[in-house]
């Protein structure tokens, strides 16, 4: 087939959002700027339709976002318009500061700033003269993050332009003020907008202590969502390799602020962030908060309570026994996994687990079965509690299991394996895969003697 046969079935590809498809004829030689029936290219066509795995094909392809279109505007124009920080990122590409012009810059953070300023709904009625009410609803943008989609008058936009005008700041190193860009974060506040995880990345991105300094001092702020940002922040911060110098200042910070947050959600936060330092104060903090009235601060002691999965002293173990017991699953769960080395309180670790693989809920079940396959509990008990749990819809849990019967060579294995079912692609180098081949392979090799 010639080149222009690929160009048509580019298009196609495009058209239906066969994203594997479109990388596939690229590969043999289809134009990534080939143009659709309406004569723009077919990137345009795939970020209008807000289509992010056929943009990211496209773009990774060789597609040009900085092609001029009769209307003066341009690919990545069109995804800065639209508003979908996801579409926007796969668009944007590599250093577009050395490749866009200083008119093209100002005119994009004009466009994304405009947009945020005015509102997605009072831009969407300027534009179309619409009166009443927008249509807005929830919707996942990218992997983690979601966004609110805004009708009216015909047309419809996805409102991260926030977001959009945060990364191209930093794409241009245009260093905003960080109360600014925390007031971005914040609006709506919500963690999981794309404004707020953003914000969050971009900042720590800016690795100086005046940057860091102007976050933390938010951590006084009344309003908890400020708070509560300045918590997620300090976790991201951190990263594989923490400074030596941030790492102490950080301890100190969460060390001081855990002993003084009322606010119970954002109490967990500081909680979950100070647990990772190992700070000598830790065991006094998990102590202090062991009967709190919120489940989610109750998740957090554990952690503070034990080090190297071991009770760190014997009122530690006092009261991990104590929240082996909790109401809350999640809080018996953890104070499981956090001391799961400690040989005294190993068998009360097993019981609890044992009563909740059996628990009403299907996300504790595999949680259960997740500790109690790697469980150092070779018992019967332990081994029938994982064989019940390979009759779960949930392919991991049933993964689980099986692993764990391996790893003690039960006699059900072989029929676990089977229960398991064939593993999607991404399992290639998954530990309880392995363990599942290696147990086959032995028997198959034992059997061949």
């Amino acid at each position: 087939m010639g080149e222009g046969g690929l160009d048509v079935r580019l298009r196609a590809a495009v058209q239906a959002g066969d994203s594997e498809a479109v990388r596939d004829l690229l590969d043999r030689g289809a134009d990534p700027d080939a143009v659709a029936a309406d004569g723009l290219p077919v990137l345009y066509g795939a970020v209008a339709a807000y289509d992010e795995p056929v943009v990211e094909a496209l773009v990774e392809g060789g597609a040009d976002p900085d092609r001029m279109l009769p209307d003066g505007t341009t690919p990545l124009w069109r995804a800065v318009d639209g508003g979908s920080l996801a579409v926007f990122s796969e668009v944007l590409g590599k250093e577009p500061r050395l490749r866009l012009s200083e008119a093209a810059r100002e005119g994009l953070l004009a466009l994304a700033r405009g947009w945020y300023e005015t509102g997605a709904a009072e831009e969407l009625r300027r534009r179309t003269g619409a009166s009443g009410p927008a249509a807005t609803v929830r919707i996942q943008d990218g992997e983690y993050d979601w966004v609110d989609q805004v009708s009216l008058g015909g047309l419809a936009v996805r409102a991260g332009h926030g977001a959009i005008l945060t990364s191209l700041e930093w794409a241009f190193r245009i260093l905003t003020p960080v109360d600014e860009l925390i007031a971005r974060a914040v609006e709506p506040p919500d963690e999981d907008y794309v404004n707020w995880s953003t914000v969050c990345w971009i900042l720590t991105q800016r690795r100086s202590f005046e940057t860091w300094s102007a976050v933390v001092a938010h951590r006084h702020d009344p309003d908890p969502a400020h708070r509560r940002f300045v918590a997620d922040y300090l976790r991201m911060w951190r990263g594989p390799h923490p400074s030596p110098y941030y790492e102490k200042k950080e301890s100190e910070l969460l060390a001081a602020w855990a002993a003084e947050e009322t606010e119970d959600e954002v109490l967990a936060k500081v909680l979950d962030a100070f647990t990772e330092h190992g700070h000598p104060g830790q065991e006094a903090i998990g102590l202090r908060y062991a009967d709190h009235p919120d489940p989610r601060v109750r998740r957090e002691v554990p952690y503070a309570l034990s080090a190297d999965y071991v009770a760190r002293s014997p009122a530690a173990k006092t009261v991990l026994l104590t929240l082996m017991r909790d109401p809350d699953a999640e809080v018996r769960l953890r104070a499981c996994r956090a001391s799961m080395l400690d040989d005294e309180l190993f068998p009360e670790i097993t019981r609890a687990l044992l009563v909740l693989s059996e628990n009403p809920d299907a996300d504790v079940r595999g949680a259960a079965a997740a500790a109690l396959a790697g469980s150092r509990d070779r018992t019967p008990a332990v081994a029938d509690a994982l064989a019940a749990l390979l009759g779960e819809d949930n392919q991991l849990v049933r993964l689980e299991a099986a692993y764990g019967l391996a790893l003690r060579d039960d006699p059900r294995t072989a029929e676990a394996i089977e229960r398991v079912g064939p593993l999607d692609k991404g399992f290639e180098h998954d530990h309880r895969a392995d363990e599942l081949w290696r147990w086959r392979w032995r028997k198959e090799n034992l059997a061949a003697e």
